[in-house]
């Protein structure tokens, strides 16, 4: 008998005991993260703190290191499968709509919080505290930066901006080619489901990831930096909070006619993992899979998800940078006029593509200062809370990426209605069965 026969028919004499479900070990990881971190930081720990480090970092590197090829396949065959879908030009400019739509929400959001809670106002701080950041966002870099110069700095850099550029035109040529490019578009396909499943394992270690790096959080920064910028902390907890869980909600039961509680009960795990990872391109993923389940035709999330995750930030882009535009503005005594509330918003919806371009959120605060005229010694203000920032800002990035190809699907009649009111469990436990199955 072949060793394949009697690997087939083995079956374990036990049943395995039953793991606790994804959120729970991610819930897990928080309060451990956070206990561990306050013990290294009260006692002063400093192996603990650099053990912390070390685990945080190993997890956010495994997910960057696939960070570049991801969204080069992702977006070359995203833009490939549109042509499977019916009405590929319609869905593509709907989805744009939507990302513009929720974005200058979510700005409005920012700029009233800011308007009334004046964040910069009794922080103590004062312009000196502030410093120039090493890299910058200006229209012209941002314009000139799309395209790059050669086919292997974008990628060794992780210019996410300019390796959008080249998939989508190496997507549009294949369209023109037509059945001359189905091998490379086969092979695009396959090494697409390799780096897929390859971070799945990643995605698998969140739990892990969660200690590390919530740890890492607690322990270098404490309490006491988080008290200094409490007012500002608040605003972009509350504002990314109001969108998270009012503007989208609203938006799902209005315009999609959808249950908002069904959304997050298939979004969730998608959610939960990028408010730990800090990544909307990690997350793409689980926030592909979770939309699929939530209903959206595949060949759609194939293209909505992987364009969302380099475009679609409402945390990021435009909550963040309209509160910080004010915060930077009163510490440095500064008037803001309407024109100048104006501008904001304007470079929150047209300028979100610059987030993915360098360095998240700090880049897009750099772009948003210098149109406004702002000190960029302003952004040095805010690097040091960023880590902490950046939790809710990405979440809430990323269930818009799943939010929008939801709207666009029930509005256009593509939403499969049973498979979004039956999404549960989730899709991590999902994929172990069918893996242990086959």
């Amino acid at each position: 008998m072949s060793v394949s026969a009697n690997t087939k028919s083995f079956k374990l004499p036990f049943k395995l005991p039953l793991k606790a479900p994804f959120w729970a070990q991610i819930l897990l990881g928080l309060v451990l993260g956070v206990l561990l971190g306050w013990i290294a930081r009260s006692q002063d720990v400093s192996w603990l703190v650099t053990t912390l480090e070390k685990v945080g970092d190993t997890f956010i590197g495994l997910l960057k290191l696939a960070v570049a090829p991801l969204v080069f396949f992702a977006i070359l065959v995203s833009i490939t499968n549109l042509r499977k879908v019916n009405n590929a030009a319609r869905l593509a400019s709907r989805t744009l709509l939507w990302f513009m739509i929720t974005s200058l929400i979510a700005v409005a959001i920012g700029l009233v919080i800011g308007l009334v809670t004046n964040p910069g106002a009794g922080t103590g701080l004062t312009p000196r505290d502030g410093e120039l950041p090493e890299k910058t966002g200006s229209w012209i870099d941002f314009l000139t930066g799309i395209v790059p110069t050669d086919v292997i700095t974008p990628f060794t850099e992780l210019n996410v901006l300019q390796i959008v550029f080249m998939a989508a035109v190496a997507g549009i040529a294949a369209l023109q080619l037509g059945e001359k490019a189905q091998p490379i578009l086969t092979l695009s396909e396959s090494v697409l489901e390799l780096l897929q499943k390859a971070l799945w394992w990643v995605i698998r270690l969140a739990p892990l990831g969660t200690v590390g790096l919530i740890g890492t959080a607690i322990a270098t920064y404490g309490w006491d930096l988080i008290g200094q910028y409490a007012t500002f902390t608040v605003d972009i907890y509350v504002g990314c909070a109001i969108v998270l869980f009012g503007v989208y909600p609203a938006l799902l039961a209005t315009v999609a006619k959808a249950n908002p509680l069904q959304f997050f009960k298939g979004a969730w795990p998608a959610i939960q993992l990028a408010f730990v990872s800090r990544s909307s391109v990690g997350t793409m993923p689980l926030t592909q899979k979770v939309t699929e389940r939530l209903g959206v035709p595949r060949e759609y999330a194939s293209f909505a998800v992987p364009f969302g995750a380099t475009t679609k930030m409402d945390g990021c882009a435009a909550i963040y940078p309209a509160i910080a535009a004010i915060f930077v503005a009163q510490i440095f005594d500064i008037q803001l006029g309407i024109g100048d509330y104006l501008l904001i918003a304007f470079v929150s919806v047209v300028g979100s593509a610059a987030t993915a371009g360098l360095t998240g959120a700090t880049v897009m605060l750099t772009l948003t200062l210098s149109t406004l005229g702002l000190p960029m010694e302003g952004v040095g203000l805010l690097l040091a809370i960023d880590p902490i920032l950046d939790m809710m800002r990405t979440a809430t990035n990323v269930a818009g990426q799943a939010l929008v190809p939801v709207i666009v699907s029930a509005r256009e009649g593509l939403l499969d209605r049973e498979a979004y009111d039956n999404a549960g469990s989730s899709p991590v436990e999902e994929r172990e069965r069918v893996a242990v199955a086959a």
